[in-house]
């Protein structure tokens, strides 16, 4: 305390009232200086901006602004639609802002009305009228819903009162209506645009018009003979493309070379492409190889043709069958190959020859035909089965051409036919999702397949064994049935990993049954292995849908593919 005091000078501090407040050292900051002159302006300059109102078109605002800058009239060119400065907040119409008036729909129309009928409405905030004064007076204030019951009995009376003074003119007017160069016939003799047309008292025909009723009935009796078919009629012709028909031995062209044979007993998947047929200007719907040699095949495509292929020699069109007038469907060889039968959409069956392509016989039930067949066995190769759109399994006789069974059960349209059980039974799939097993020649189901989970399936095919039935179901995957007693679903087989939904791709069997094959709707050709249900091989066969697979029956590694892009391709 006494070395504080000596420092001081000696001097009592406590003592010296008067004595000023002890001196501060100036605080240093080791900041560098900075020029804040800049920030004085932004800040003079939000400071001016927070008094403006808000340009609308600005996208930033730099500050909080007020409710009042929110709210401000806008000014001058910064708006388009702000010429009447109303505050873009405060308009709810591109003209500014509409104020709502709580009307109901009905006091409108009244109003509406009223106004236009008298010339006068009540104003919508219920105080007064506006329009015309004189005519309110006069109408005492009515509207045109409210008229009093005087009135009303008034004017029906009025009304009734015109109608019988019609009636009268009109009975006075009658003698005149004679001539016709009066009004008053005119009105008699006006006639309705609904009224039925007056019969004609029949009188003698001249000669020229009993030839021309003689000519049309002709033509009527003609139209009715080519209706007696159903189908569509078109001109049947067919043009062979190979060099000669018969060879130096006399031998057809359609017969299989002698040496045709299995080389082996083993199927083996395809790698590489062998050829590729191309002849179909539309897509090509079904392929068939000959029954046994599969030394020729047969296309049926959406060109409305259908073309038999050489396979093993020049790999060239033989026959082109023209004979449908619109796309063919479905085809189906009969057991020796001489004979086919081809579905189109112009509601003909046809059945043809194969080495002279001539038609020898068409059927018509006049409904579109989606699937064909003949009865496998060789004894009742005159039966022809056809599954059609109007639900029915229509079974005829190619020899007489009648009609001799139709299975009718099913509630879709019929896709498939597939005999099963020694052919003395087959199978049918339909668009309503089931499957229905019949005995040949009786009408009636002996099992009917249906399932909830159950999907369409537009394509089957039978193990080469006979014991089991690949379906195509349209849920991507294939489904396995047994052909035995019960027909039941086989749940550890199930193939499934390609795109089949939507398209009718068909399901076939290597010849030796070890594999599964199909196509799908992004072009390529799956391969299963039939024991383990596993993927074996996919190529890409087809830009489009690959529609139709089949195994060739000898060259057991070779597959033929057919797409909607118009080729056929041996792999």
């Amino acid at each position: 305390m006494d070395l504080i005091q000596s420092y001081d000078g000696g001097e009592d501090v406590s003592s010296s009232p008067e004595s000023s407040p002890p001196r501060m050292l100036k605080a240093k900051s080791s900041a560098p200086e900075v020029d804040d002159t800049a920030l004085a302006l932004t800040v003079a300059n939000v400071n001016q901006a927070k008094s403006k109102p808000i340009n609308p078109t600005q996208h930033v605002v730099a500050f909080n602004p007020t409710y009042e800058q929110l709210w401000a009239p806008i000014n001058g060119p910064a708006h388009p639609y702000a010429k009447d400065g109303i505050a873009q907040g405060m308009r709810n119409h591109k003209l500014g802002f509409v104020e709502d008036a709580s009307i109901g729909s009905f006091v409108f129309d009244e109003q509406y009305n009223t106004f236009h009928k008298y010339g006068y409405a009540a104003d919508p905030s219920g105080m007064n009228y506006i329009g015309d004064v004189e005519a309110l007076k006069q109408n005492d204030g009515v509207s045109v819903y409210n008229i009093p019951q005087s009135e009303q009995k008034r004017r029906k009376i009025e009304k009734n009162k015109e109608e019988r003074e019609g009636e009268e003119n009109k009975e006075e007017i009658e003698p005149e209506a004679e001539n016709p160069a009066t009004e008053a016939w005119l009105l008699k003799n006006r006639k309705s645009p609904w009224s039925r047309k007056k019969e004609v008292v029949q009188g003698e025909l001249t000669e020229e018009q009993k030839k021309y009723a003689e000519d049309h009935a002709k033509k009527k009796e003609e139209k009715g003979q080519q209706g007696e078919a159903k189908g569509e009629h078109y001109a049947d012709k067919s043009t062979f493309h190979g060099k000669e028909e018969k060879d130096y031995q006399g031998r057809s062209w359609i017969e299989a070379p002698k040496d045709a044979k299995a080389n082996n007993d083993h199927c083996y998947i395809p790698k590489r492409l062998v050829h590729t047929w191309s002849g179909h200007t539309k897509g090509v719907s079904a392929i068939r190889f000959f029954p046994k040699h599969g030394h020729l095949l047969l296309s049926a495509g959406m060109d409305c043709k259908v073309k038999i292929w050489d396979v093993y020699n020049s790999g060239k069109c033989m026959r082109t069958y023209m004979g449908h007038a619109k796309a063919v469907r479905d085809i189906c060889f009969s057991n020796d190959g001489t004979k086919f039968l081809t579905a189109g959409y112009d509601k003909n069956i046809k059945y043809w020859d194969t080495e002279t392509g001539q038609v020898i016989s068409t059927f018509s039930t006049g409904k579109i035909p989606y699937v064909v067949k003949l009865n496998p066995d060789d004894d009742k190769q005159n039966i022809l089965l056809a599954g059609m759109s109007d639900k029915k399994i229509v079974q005829w006789d190619i020899n007489t051409g009648e009609i001799t069974q139709e299975y009718d059960q099913h509630l879709g349209a019929v896709n498939t036919i597939t005999f099963v059980d020694n052919n003395r039974r087959f199978v049918t799939s339909s668009d309503d999702k089931s499957l229905r097993v019949w005995e040949f020649g009786i009408p009636v189901v002996i099992k009917y397949i249906s399932e909830p989970h159950m999907h369409s399936m537009p394509s089957i095919s039978v193990h080469p064994n006979g014991n089991w039935l690949a379906a195509q179901s349209l849920d991507n995957q294939i489904l396995i049935y047994s052909t035995r007693e019960r027909f039941q679903l086989n749940k550890k087989k199930r193939f499934a990993g390609h795109i089949a939904a939507g398209y009718a791709c068909q399901v076939n069997f290597s010849p030796d049954g070890r594999f599964v094959m199909s196509g799908d709707g992004e072009g390529k050709c799956w391969f299963w292995d039939w024991k383990s249900c596993k993927v074996f091989r996919t190529l890409k066969c087809h830009n489009g849908v690959c529609i139709g697979a089949e195994w060739h029956p000898l060259e057991q590694s070779k597959v033929a593919t057919c797409g909607w892009d118009g080729l056929i391709k041996y792999w």
